[in-house]
């Protein structure tokens, strides 16, 4: 039976601070990790698909959490294809074109700002999201099997956001050939559940199930409160999965006060 490790996608969301889910004196960077890790042992790191991290950042990461934490980390957003702002990339790489040359010697400065996790045990995996606009096909698969061969000896998980790949009766084997994992998620469309296709993680990501999912803020877009109901449909789920792998992440993205550490405190409650 796997372990399964439930936290949320963010440790550091402001309408979280506003919510009062730390306590009086947790404002800083420092405390905040420190007691976030008391009540989980997964958090999922966004900030580097935002801009590329730093080193010295990753490695308080990893000295503030205890053994066994487990950090699911982004991938920056040039190298999953995403729109990203001339001002996310550092300024000697501000004028190149946006090309493999390019997703090259980013992939090469964000994975070594990822080394302390990794070194420590403190990295979960890579969590490569794919936009809407990444349609199967050839061009996609080498675009993606690309990026698995940079990071050819890092853990791999990817979601695919458009819905047309797992209606290919491909996709399934095309990570596993890559050994990436398949990215389940849970949204107002429905229980995205991709089959198992590596041995040693299954992820699920809890995005809500907000009537806004396609479009609007991101606020709009994510918010929403899980209902036990809505919880235990999971339930056999997770337990199929925890059969399957070695580890099981379930990560909450309802990030709209305190609902994404609600539901996975709710979640912990279920499954025990």
């Amino acid at each position: 039976m796997a372990d399964i490790l439930i936290g949320t996608c963010g440790w550091t969301d402001p309408a979280l601070l506003r919510s009062g889910w730390y306590p009086p004196g947790h404002r800083d960077a420092e405390k905040r990790l420190r007691h976030y890790a008391t009540r989980f042992p997964l958090a999922e790191a966004d900030s580097p698909y935002y801009a590329l991290p730093d080193s010295r950042t990753t490695a308080l990461w990893a000295e503030r959490t205890p053994p066994g934490f487990r950090f699911d980390v982004k991938a920056f957003s040039l190298l999953t294809g995403h729109p990203t702002r001339p001002a996310a990339l550092p300024a000697d790489l501000r004028g190149h074109p946006r090309d493999e040359a390019l997703r090259a010697e980013v992939w090469t400065r964000y994975a070594r700002a990822l080394a302390p996790l990794r070194d420590v045990g403190r990295l979960g995996t890579l969590l490569f999201q794919y936009p809407p606009s990444l349609t199967p096909g050839p061009q996609a698969e080498s675009f993606v099997r690309a990026a698995r061969e940079r990071a050819h000896d890092w853990p791999f998980a990817v979601e695919f956001r458009n819905p047309a790949w797992w209606e290919s009766g491909r996709t399934a084997s095309f990570l596993r050939d890559l050994d990436a994992t398949a990215v389940a998620t849970d949204t107002r469309e429905g229980l995205g559940q991709p089959p198992v296709t590596t041995p040693h993680l299954a992820l699920v990501r809890f995005h809500g199930r907000s009537p806004h999912w396609l479009t609007g803020t991101k606020e709009e877009r994510f918010r929403h409160t899980y209902t036990e109901r809505e919880l235990a449909e999971w339930l056999p789920r997770v337990r199929t999965l925890s059969e399957q792998t070695k580890e099981v992440h379930l990560l909450f993205n309802n990030c709209c006060a305190d609902a994404a550490v609600r539901a996975a405190e709710s979640m912990r409650g279920l499954l025990a």
